[in-house]
């Protein structure tokens, strides 16, 4: 049977009597049994608003699965919340989880031999995980978005989780009130769903469209939006489809889906952690996409769309506009994607595109002549205190320089303490270090240390540095991923409080004014800190990860 490559291994034979009889334990029949096995693998769970609706849409996709003739099998796999694990010890699990899924997904469908995959995914680190497993297995396989949650309302305007994470800076500025702080609290995220800006997971939502692993539109609507579970039919459907025309990820995930995936995060001012999942996915498609390349597309497509942290519009408004395939015709009409790159439609992006139109009377996503900037929010910067390099979303950033005298802290608890304590001033660059990949370990977001410093009305009077990375909510000026990472001895390890730290996000530039004979004698006595965690997870990550440049992979 063409369409069954390893179902069969499992079903057929007088030898697989016991595996028979566990299937119709569970109600299956002889159809069921002889038909193609397709997983459906979400990260439904009750954590986190991202995911909840999850099982829900894994049904209908499962449905889909049937209507094709194939027999669906549902599983679940861990997802952690980034904004529930924000600010504290438990943050170090969030990158760690993206392996975990990728590697428990890898293992559900080798142990059961299913024959495709449908892989439902809501908060941050489970889209990449998925789109992971996907590359690395190599099965037919399609890719859904779990959907945005709607946004909030506080005193007349639209508000996002992000909007809290700076009333906490602001409330402890005396800026807002015991009262407001509790009324945006109480607002701010009114439906399940993902979080509702641009930031990672609606970028890795646009990402798995550009990279023709979800089917138009289908990132596109709310969580909560009944239209979504038609696109989970359609995707238990169109992987039926892919099994017969035996088209698999390697086909789709190119050098030029991966551009296209650059392209359109670039595009909506996405996130900064692209930097890490383009990379990790490309990997586990056997390619290389590096930071170079990401700065290279970035400075040459313009942000046509106007959204949060940067911008005015939260995801909910694109879904109005048309969706993300809007975003990509645009980009396709002035040659800024590849349009013959393969999809899981089983049809090219082109082909896919032909019908999109941009609607007019709306300023949500932009003509090219009328583009929010010229370039990408994503800039690459190198210098003595990156030498690997490190990333900033200069996305609605008003300054791009600063130099100023360095205070430096060896954890992001050490950071917040300061900022909550008012000791933060004007022309600080703010240091946080050892919150790498083997530093951290886990490479911590650092949402809620940007934010208040935001609330406080610093964003854009001092400037944040960290081995660590952001969130993609984070707005200033915040540079991350900074490698080599301290714990490795990295020069950002090196620097003492004064120092001078010289950045310049226009030119690619990130300096501490110190000679290379000064930062050699300081690492000739510099010592590795100490880790945290001898034994289980976050410790077998520590030794396992690479650098943040190659996508903070395990090897």
């Amino acid at each position: 049977m063409p369409n069954r490559p390893r179902s069969t291994e499992v079903t057929e034979g007088f030898d697989r009597a016991p595996q028979r009889a566990f299937f119709r334990s569970m109600g299956l029949g002889d159809k069921e049994i002889h038909q193609p096995w397709v997983g459906i693998a979400s990260t439904w769970n009750e954590a986190t608003p991202c995911n909840i609706t999850l099982d829900r849409q894994a049904k209908a996709a499962a449905q889909g699965v049937k209507e094709a003739g194939g027999t669906p099998r549902e599983f679940v796999t861990i997802a952690v919340s980034d904004g529930i694990a924000m600010g504290h010890e438990g943050m170090k699990a969030s990158l760690i989880s993206r392996e975990v899924i990728a590697d428990s997904i890898e293992l559900m469908m080798h142990a059961h031999r299913y024959d495709a995959l449908v892989g439902l995914a809501g908060c941050d680190k489970s889209l990449p995980g998925t789109l992971m497993a996907m590359a690395r297995l190599n099965l037919p396989g399609v890719f859904v978005y779990g959907g945005t949650i709607l946004p909030g309302k506080f005193q007349g305007k639209d508000v996002t989780i992000v909007d809290v994470y700076e009333g906490v800076g602001a409330h402890a500025a005396g800026k807002m009130t015991d009262a407001e702080l509790h009324e945006l609290e109480c607002s701010a995220c009114p439906s399940a769903g993902s979080c509702g800006g641009q930031f990672t997971a609606n970028t890795m939502a646009c990402v798995a469209e550009a990279m023709g692993m979800a089917l138009p539109g289908s990132g596109s609507p709310p969580a909560v939006e009944t239209s979504r579970d038609e696109f989970c039919r359609k995707a238990g459907i169109a992987v039926l489809n892919l099994l017969e025309k035996n088209i698999r990820p390697m086909d789709i995930i190119t050098r030029e889906s991966m551009e296209n995936a650059v392209a359109i995060a670039a595009a909506t001012g996405g996130s900064t952690n692209i930097c890490l999942h383009l990379p990790a996915i490309a990997h586990e498609a056997g390619l290389k996409l590096t930071l170079a390349d990401i700065e290279r597309i970035s400075r040459r497509t313009p942000t046509i769309a106007d959204l949060k942290p940067g911008g005015r519009y939260v995801a909910l408004d694109v879904y109005r506009v048309g969706g993300i395939p809007v975003i990509l015709k645009v980009l396709l009409d002035h040659g800024l994607i590849h349009g013959d790159c393969l999809t899981v439609t089983g049809k090219t992006m082109r082909e896919n595109l032909k019908d999109v139109r941009l609607p007019g009377g709306q300023d949500v996503v932009l003509p090219v002549e009328q583009a929010v900037s010229p370039h990408g929010g994503l800039r690459i910067l190198r210098g003595n205190l990156a030498t690997e390099g490190c990333v900033i979303k200069i996305t609605g950033v008003k300054k791009l320089q600063h130099r100023g005298p360095a205070r430096c802290f060896n954890s992001e608890q050490e950071a917040m303490k300061a900022v909550q304590s008012l000791q933060i001033k004007k022309g600080d660059v703010v240091i946080i270090r050892y919150e790498g990949p083997k530093g951290g370990p886990g490479m911590r977001e650092m949402l809620a240390v940007t934010a208040a410093i935001v609330g406080q009305g610093l964003g854009y009077d001092t400037c944040l540095i960290t081995d660590g990375r952001f969130s993609g909510g984070t707005r200033g000026l915040c540079i991350g991923h900074v490698g080599p990472e301290a714990q490795v001895g990295g020069a950002i390890g090196l620097v003492q409080d004064g120092d001078i730290i010289n950045v310049d996000a226009e030119a690619g530039t990130i300096h501490v004014e110190l000679s290379d004979a000064e930062l050699a004698r300081r690492r000739g006595t510099w010592q590795p800190k100490e880790a945290q965690y001898t034994r289980g997870a976050l410790a077998k990550y520590a030794r396992l990860v690479g650098p943040a440049c190659d996508g903070a992979v395990t090897h």
